[in-house]
């Protein structure tokens, strides 16, 4: 099977029957609304390879998650790799389409042990197999050519030892918006909306989408992206049917412009992100729900604490701020990254808290 079920991943849900509403039909996936990232800053420090994710997948499916996030470029390739490594110690624990696996593709993802020099392997990987031009490479990173991108996505599903993924995301395209200009961006969109659909149609994908940091919510017209405009681009190339059907970005207690800040017109009418991809029946899945654990310098006040969970049930600042991003109306799953099984068990304590409602949940705004 390549792919999660629909019975399959309600299946999984039902282990974990005592938690309260963590689980969300999203198109025909059932998905835990925490998700675990495997995103780590600055992939070139030795550090960054001393640990791993391991038994951080293994802890975080145990404990009822069945969403696992990662990209091509994480580490080098790294955290593809050990998600895969522990897919297959859990064995037959967990069955391939009880899970929601997803990575993302445009950065040039090197490899690890490092290359002596990126730009030789750039040019003999890419430049010289005719996957991109010198021209088609932002910054010496970013490559957005459908060809570049089919080699990254079989590339990351070897990694992962899977046939296909649930959600594939065309990652931070905002980065060659600037150099393309608006008409040749959205006409490049298009044609690697519809490799994406033949990627489909041959089982290496189910869905897509399009991952961003401050893409949708942008002040800058030089890297805003217009939601209602990759939709019609789908549309165009995929018709009704098409599979773009996600978005992820940021969004925390201290980033919260996609709930809060107006950035996308729908029908001509301005709306926030979230409320766009309401209308436009896009899920949304929301990483860097703990802001890199920037969020907790000082204590939480004790009226944050009583909005999230009137139970006090939540013991620490951490939970509290998934709780928040959980509770966030129209979010599908929120993202946290750890290597620390203890931390991803206490970090799953909220799902046995509901979710806030929305009348209480909007107050935290008026704080």
């Amino acid at each position: 099977m390549n792919f999660s079920t629909q019975e399959a991943t309600l299946e999984f849900a039902k282990k974990f029957s005592h938690y309260k509403d963590f689980y969300l039909k999203s198109n025909d996936l059932i998905i835990s609304k925490l998700g675990l990232g495997t995103f780590n800053m600055e992939p070139y420090k030795e550090e960054n390879y001393l640990f791993h994710y391991i038994e951080a997948v293994k802890e975080a499916i145990k404990n009822g998650i069945n969403h696992i996030d990662t990209a091509s470029n994480y580490r080098y390739g790294q955290s593809e790799k050990e998600i895969g490594i522990a897919l297959r110690e859990l064995g037959s624990e967990v069955k391939r389409e009880e899970l929601i696996l997803t990575s993302k593709g445009g950065f040039i993802q090197l490899e690890y042990p490092f290359p002596q020099n990126p730009y030789t392997w750039i040019e003999e990987n890419i430049i010289n197999t005719k996957l991109a031009t010198y021209e088609d490479i932002e910054l010496d990173q970013h490559c957005l050519t459908p060809d570049f991108l089919e080699w990254s996505l079989k590339r990351s599903l070897e990694n992962v030892g899977v046939e296909g993924f649930d959600i594939y995301y065309l990652h931070n395209p905002e980065m060659q918006l600037a150099r393309l200009g608006e008409k040749e961006f959205y006409k490049l969109i298009e044609k690697i909306f519809k490799r994406f659909e033949k990627l489909a149609d041959k089982g290496l994908l189910k869905y897509y989408g399009v991952a961003v940091w401050n893409g949708f919510t942008s002040q800058s017209v030089e890297e805003l992206l217009s939601l209602e405009k990759l939709v019609e681009c789908a549309k165009k190339v995929g018709g009704e049917n098409n599979r773009f059907k996600y978005i992820q970005l940021p969004f925390n207690m201290g980033k919260t412009a996609p709930y809060t800040q107006p950035s996308q017109k729908v029908k001509g009418e301005s709306c926030t992100i979230l409320q766009s991809a309401y209308r436009l029946k896009i899920g949304v899945i929301n990483s860097s729900s703990l802001l890199q654990r920037k969020l907790f310098q000082k204590p939480f006040s004790a009226e944050v604490g009583v909005i999230l969970d009137d139970t006090m049930t939540i013991k620490d600042d951490v939970g509290l701020a998934l709780q928040f991003c959980r509770s966030t109306p129209t979010i599908v799953s929120s993202l946290f990254g750890s290597i620390v099984p203890k931390n991803i068990k206490q970090n799953c304590e909220i799902a046995k808290v509901r979710a806030v409602p929305r009348g209480k949940y909007d107050l935290l705004y008026k704080l």
